[in-house]
């Protein structure tokens, strides 16, 4: 089975095609930046783009995915290892604190950013309830958002 991860197309194992698209991710493709945390898409640590549409990859069959296009948080960096704007503001604000949900943030984040240029605190807070911090950053968070916000609007 072929799967659009990244803009690269990699090949996965058939007898994978009934697991989730977060363990195909993790263990056969070695993206380990999503991560699993309760299994029931209620936290969004696991969180990535199906063809633009943040999605938990711990819900979704990898064979769902197959005729898609999959952005995980390893292909946000450009190609020349330049961060993009939201990973180097998130590490500029010191957002994370043990990190554990940070991908699933700033991929929900990204979508955020892609609907709304200019998003206010409400915005922010309804845009990322889904997507968990058990360390509570969520001001830092916020702050990261709009100073990302800032940057990309400068971006042609």
């Amino acid at each position: 089975m072929k799967l659009n991860v990244n803009g690269v197309e990699r090949q996965v194992a058939t007898e994978w095609r009934d697991e989730s698209l977060l363990t195909v991710l993790r263990e056969q493709l070695g993206l380990t930046g999503s991560r699993f945390s309760c299994g029931i898409g209620e936290c969004g640590a696991c969180l990535v783009h199906v063809d633009g549409v943040p999605t938990n990859s711990c819900l979704m069959p990898v064979a769902a995915v197959a005729d898609k296009a999959v952005l995980t948080i390893e292909g946000l960096v450009a190609k020349d290892g330049t961060l993009h704007p939201l990973q180097q503001v998130w590490i500029d604000e010191n957002v994370p604190q043990c990190g554990y949900c940070q991908s699933g943030q700033i991929m929900k984040a990204l979508a955020l950013l892609k609907e709304n240029k200019t998003p206010t605190d409400d915005d922010i807070n309804r845009a990322m309830s889904g997507v968990l911090c058990r360390c509570g950053t969520y001001d830092r968070i916020r702050k990261s958002i709009k100073r990302a916000a800032l940057f990309m609007s400068r971006e042609i």
